[in-house]
């Protein structure tokens, strides 16, 4: 099943183009991060590992970051619902940081100009749109003006709104979060946010990582989680699998991965 999805993927030859969306710098830790994969309109999968997130931080003492690596909408039931969440006070004692994932930007360009995004209807638009009651009789075929006014009758702009100003990636000593993953030698302010959204590692490669630095990313689906020195990868594909993974990050401790189906702890 994964290896369909992962042909099926929107495949893009990263842009060296200039930077458009923030990168957070945090220079201490807080008492304990968790990353949260790509959650594509799984809405009870997402409330299911927030739980178990708090189940697991219990006895943390100190402030807790959620960070969330991006693809919220698309191919999912409830696009919508997720975004909605996301917007939401998070648990007490929480943080939550929502990074911009690929489908963010798909998104947003098509409700810009639907004519220059449309590869966003061949990726999963049709869900998300669904979750929001758009009427999808005759909407492709539509007028590009038609199609606007669907969307901004339907689609609330603070929803819109918060997909603008998501953030692309977020460094803590030691470790970079982002959705996709970034270029081992590159520094990440000189790293193109088409590069931090899109780029897919190449599974046997071999390429030098530099000591002392990890990232954790979504993005490339896989049965199970990718963990290696240098990088993980939590990409579960829960809107085909069902399964969506989170990781516990402390400095000096192992990694700790939690994942989640809609009704409880996966198996």
């Amino acid at each position: 099943m994964l290896s369909l999805i992962r042909r099926l993927l929107p495949q893009r030859q990263p842009d060296p183009a200039p930077q458009g969306r923030e990168r957070l710098v945090a220079q201490q830790w807080p008492s304990a991060v968790y990353a949260i994969g790509d959650i594509h309109g799984c809405l009870p999968e997402l409330q299911r590992i927030e739980q178990m997130i708090l189940e697991d931080a219990a006895g943390v003492t100190g402030e807790i970051w959620l960070v969330y690596l991006g693809d919220y909408v698309d191919r999912g039931a409830n696009s919508a619902g997720v975004i909605d969440h996301l917007l939401s006070p998070p648990p007490a004692g929480t943080r939550r940081i929502c990074l911009a994932g690929n489908h963010e930007e798909l998104m947003l360009a098509y409700c810009r100009n639907p004519v220059a995004g449309a590869q966003w209807l061949k990726l999963g638009a049709a869900e998300t749109l669904q979750s929001y009651g758009v009427p999808m009789a005759g909407f492709a075929t539509a007028s590009v003006q038609a199609r606007l006014g669907r969307l901004r009758s339907h689609i609330p702009f603070g929803h819109l709104e918060f997909l603008e100003s998501l953030p692309v990636a977020l460094s803590l000593p030691g470790v970079v979060l982002v959705h996709a993953g970034m270029k081992p030698d590159v520094p990440l302010d000189q790293q193109s946010d088409d590069i931090l959204q899109w780029m897919r590692y190449e599974p046997a490669s071999t390429a030098p990582w530099p000591e002392h630095l990890l990232v954790v990313h979504g993005h490339t689906p896989a049965a199970e989680p990718y963990i290696s020195p240098g990088r993980i990868c939590i990409d579960t594909g829960a809107y085909a699998t069902g399964r969506l993974t989170a990781i516990r990050l402390v400095p000096g401790e192992v990694p700790h991965l939690l994942t989640a189906t809609a009704h409880g702890p996966a198996e």
